[in-house]
């Protein structure tokens, strides 16, 4: 009877142990968890079109924000600029893309944003020049801006930042949108539509190399449509997010420098965000600009990052970082 009291007693011991060494182990991985998860973040990144350049571009950026953040970074495409800003203004994405031009017009409720400011939205940066290119092929006889009357023309997708460029040019040259047959497409669309010559030009506002247009140049010869320094000063003078650029001879194959004009692309976060996750967002992107791998990587400079912002105020997170750098405005 002693005997079986005694082996009772070690299998209750035992199992005893099992029990606590289950529960520790529970606690410890419980514990690991909830670490885990109390430290990292899922966050969205609205871009553009996937013929564009913010769509490649995001993707980039939410790879190096996730590989040195910890917070998990997805980019998707969109609309682009205006509808991307509405998606923050409806706490649909943390951050987004868009042009200085169009955020102004966010802010002060003008434009597509006419009676609806946005305001629950701060810069992170500014990125490259948006360099608007009027495109048509070379079999076109499109040679000015002039020459749009009357055609086929896309003005890029609905809720984008290329309506606005593509209006105010028009208008240095006395038309409207009511004298050219306007088409409201996607950079993919607009260029298979001059491939298909369904549409005779399009206004794109994107960093050059602009995917589309490069695929649309591998299959058609194409003219990019100048506008002219005079038009450009006129431009910048009534609007002063634009500033004087070039589309250089070698893109899209083009055998000589083209002037035309362009605004900034820069990235916003909504206001929600806190500030060690958009220092840390900041950070991971403005040192590690080597690991971008767009060719518009190597216009992305944390010294040039508070150019072209205006009176867009800054997250503070982001400017805790510029802070940190000594760059100011």
């Amino acid at each position: 009877m002693q005997k079986w009291s005694n082996r009772l007693f070690l299998v209750m011991v035992f199992a005893f142990m099992l029990v606590v060494s289950a529960c520790s182990n529970g606690e410890k991985e419980t514990g690991g968890e909830a670490k885990k998860e109390g430290n990292s973040k899922n966050i969205s990144i609205a871009t553009g079109g996937t013929g564009g350049t913010y769509y490649p571009l995001g993707g980039s950026m939410a790879n190096i924000i996730t590989d040195h953040t910890g917070i998990e970074a997805n980019a998707q495409s969109s609309g682009a600029s205006a509808e991307n800003l509405t998606a923050i203004k409806n706490g649909d994405v943390d951050i987004a893309f868009t042009q200085t031009d169009i955020a102004s017009y966010a802010v002060s409720g003008k434009e597509m944003f006419k009676g609806a400011p946005i305001e629950n939205f701060q810069g992170i940066g500014t990125l490259y020049p948006e360099t608007i290119q009027i495109v048509t092929t070379k079999d076109s006889g499109i040679k000015s801006v002039s020459d749009l009357k009357g055609k086929t023309v896309s003005v890029g997708a609905p809720g984008s930042g290329t309506a606005p460029n593509a209006q105010q040019i028009l208008e240095l040259y006395g038309l409207s949108f009511d004298d050219i047959k306007k088409q409201d497409l996607s950079f993919d669309e607009s260029t298979d539509g001059i491939q298909s010559g369904s549409i005779d030009a399009a206004f794109i506002t994107a960093g050059t190399p602009t995917g589309a247009v490069e695929a649309l140049s591998a299959q058609k010869e194409i003219k990019i449509i100048p506008i002219e320094k005079d038009k450009a000063q006129a431009l910048i003078k009534k609007y002063p997010y634009y500033a004087e650029d070039t589309v250089p001879k070698g893109t899209y194959k083009i055998t000589e420098d083209v002037p035309t004009v362009a605004v900034k692309a820069m990235l916003v976060v909504g206001d929600t965000l806190d500030e060690e996750s958009v220092y840390n967002i900041t950070k991971a992107i403005f040192d590690h600009t080597d690991k971008i791998t767009h060719a518009k990587g190597e216009l992305i400079k944390a010294e040039t990052a508070l150019e072209g912002l205006g009176d867009l105020k800054l997250h503070p997170g982001a400017e805790k970082y510029f802070k940190e750098k000594g760059i100011s405005k």
